[in-house]
């Protein structure tokens, strides 16, 4: 097993990492950036600290956010014109984030990442008692299935068993960049902690939302603690692309 928490050299950016994988850069769809000029100034902050591609998931959750393709394609069209206007050229696309759900279908519409990744996630009361199901409906119908920061769901936290049975299963993990700070709190970081010695993750996303997100965020690359961490991690953001 590697260790990633012991590093002694210190690198203040995130060119390393260098694709975001899971973000709510698109405006006025859900809980993320309210418009498309808070869009523009969030991708102007995140470029300067080393990321280079984004790939924006809003949330597609039917009882707050009854997002369709055609929603956040217009977003992300708005993004891209005024991304044009500020001269900044800047690789930006656009996926989604599903909320597994008894609302939750399987359809060959789903927007995905690149390579039929799809990112989904669940209530974090408790864990739904079909997710299995729904993990199996997905692959048989040839999507690679990307659980969203399990470092989140609190009923995991004392049954190890059940990130290794979605493990088992294929299922892909996605780190929370903020929970290695401590921003979700102790325990969610001791998990994420665990998760990243056991070499669960695959992927690595800031779920940026709002300027107390950025905030941490920026603290976090900028006094080089995220790379001192997780610096020489394999993760496979640039893998997507």
């Amino acid at each position: 097993m590697i260790s990633f928490f012991n590093r002694k050299n210190y690198v203040r950016d995130a060119e390393w990492l260098g694709v975001d994988v899971h973000n709510h850069l698109l405006p006025g769809i859900d809980d993320g950036a309210v418009d498309t000029l808070q869009s523009i100034g969030f991708i102007r902050e995140l470029t300067e600290l080393g990321f280079n591609k984004f790939i924006c998931t809003p949330h597609i959750f039917t009882e707050l956010y009854p997002n369709t393709i055609a929603t956040i394609t217009q977003a992300l069209v708005d993004v891209k014109n005024a991304l044009v206007k500020e001269e900044l050229d800047i690789d930006i696309s656009a996926a989604a984030e599903y909320m597994v759900d008894e609302t939750f279908k399987v359809t060959e519409t789903l927007l995905c990442l690149p390579g039929q990744h799809i990112l989904i996630e669940m209530s974090y009361l408790s864990e739904i008692p079909f997710l299995e199901k729904v993990v199996f409906d997905l692959q048989l119908a040839g999507f690679k299935v990307i659980l969203a920061h399990p470092e989140r769901y609190g009923f995991y936290h004392k049954k190890p068993e059940r990130y290794e049975r979605l493990k088992d299963m294929g299922v892909l993990f996605q780190l929370n960049l903020l929970a290695l700070s401590g921003y979700y709190g102790t325990e969610v970081k001791s998990t994420a902690t665990g998760l990243l010695k056991k070499e669960y993750y695959d992927f690595a996303g800031t779920d940026l939302h709002h300027n107390i997100h950025l905030k941490a965020i920026k603290d976090l690359i900028c006094t080089g603690k995220l790379y001192k961490m997780i610096g020489d991690y394999p993760f496979k953001n640039k893998m997507l692309f």
